[in-house]
């Protein structure tokens, strides 16, 4: 079956480019287009799509916010943002917001269509120059590996937080309680001075190497 996809943009020419780097994918189908979150939420409720491409910077509504909305009430819809500006704090936002993935509209389309079919399997996403822009925070820092102890438990769930994965769903992939979970999560976050998944997520950014985080574009 097609992958199922919403388009989200305030300016229409934004809209028909997506439209046209998507059209070399012949299991993608464009099932509908909205102008700001509101309607794609609304959209979204309506048609049920796979995957959600939202603007970050939309009017009424923005996409950070939609991209909350959609992930509240629809958990199964994946979602990435698209951004011509790249910054680390909307970055952070997107992600804490439960967004699936984040890219510059600078993408092709051979990274834009990878981006869809790898969210839809439960990986997060990221454009190249995301990963650079946050790798760029760390300063004298000659490898991925972590400036932190961590346990290989610890590791695990710092790679599940930052593809996205609930305390439920990490409780399960590793067959321990959601209580655990959290636990690791308290003591983890306690190490490297964090306080709340965002900040778990750009960490593992920061270490996508190391990490096996997924990311999109070379």
């Amino acid at each position: 079956m097609p992958i199922k996809v919403i388009i989200a943009d305030d300016h229409e020419i934004s809209r028909i480019g997506i439209r046209r780097l998507l059209s070399i994918a012949p299991d993608i189908d464009i099932i509908g287009e909205a102008v700001d979150g509101a309607h794609a939420l609304e959209i979204s409720r309506l048609k049920k799509p796979d995957v959600v491409l939202l603007d970050v910077l939309m009017p009424n509504v923005s996409g950070i916010e939609a991209a909350q909305r959609i992930k509240a009430e629809m958990k199964e819809i994946s979602v990435i943002m698209l951004s011509a500006a790249e910054d680390e704090k909307s970055i952070e936002r997107a992600m804490y917001a439960g967004a699936d993935g984040y890219l510059s509209k600078e993408v092709t389309s051979e990274e834009l269509v990878a981006a869809i079919r790898t969210v839809i399997l439960g990986e997060r996403v990221f454009s190249r120059s995301i990963l650079n822009l946050l790798e760029g925070k760390v300063q004298d820092q000659k490898t991925n590996e972590p400036p932190v102890t961590l346990t290989k438990r610890e590791e695990e769930i710092v790679t599940l937080v930052a593809k996205g994965l609930t305390s439920q769903d990490i409780a399960k992939k590793l067959f321990i309680s959601p209580r655990t979970v959290e636990t690791h999560r308290a003591r983890i976050m306690d190490k490297l001075g964090v306080n709340n998944a965002a900040g778990l997520v750009r960490f593992a950014l920061l270490h996508a190497t190391y990490f096996n985080v997924g990311n999109n574009g070379e």
